[in-house]
């Protein structure tokens, strides 16, 4: 079972990246998937999570509106497109999958993780 991470990079202030995770070992098409994000010297947080059994999405208040989770099944993929990025997004980035249907922003709702991918905002 393993989660890839990709996408990540620097980009000024206003900038657009698109992360994306690829699963294999396992369907997730069943389960709860989350993006989370750790800035240095802070505990890891839920930025956004799609879960399966309510068909519901979570967006954290600091990205509403300008990031976007989505997942395509088929492919085994979880992609999190992030516009207007702002110096405080700046932070290592993770995908997580849940082993259950229902996932919220709580890390430990979460099974399997990703490496990790930086973002970083800067001029």
């Amino acid at each position: 079972v393993q989660l890839q991470a990709s996408g990540g990079g620097s980009v000024q202030p206003g900038g657009s990246l698109s992360l994306s995770c690829a699963a294999s070992g396992f369907t997730f098409d069943d389960y709860a998937i989350g993006w989370f994000r750790q800035h240095p010297g802070k505990e890891r947080e839920g930025v956004s999570c799609w879960s399966k059994s309510a068909d519901s999405t979570y967006y954290a208040d600091s990205v509403k509106g300008r990031f976007t989770i989505s997942r395509d099944n088929a492919k085994n993929m979880m992609t999190l497109q992030m516009n207007s990025l702002k110096p405080e997004d700046t932070a290592v980035y993770y995908c997580a999958v849940a082993l259950r249907a229902y996932g919220s922003s709580d890390p430990s709702d979460y099974r399997y993780w990703g490496q990790g991918t930086q973002v970083t905002v800067s001029s």
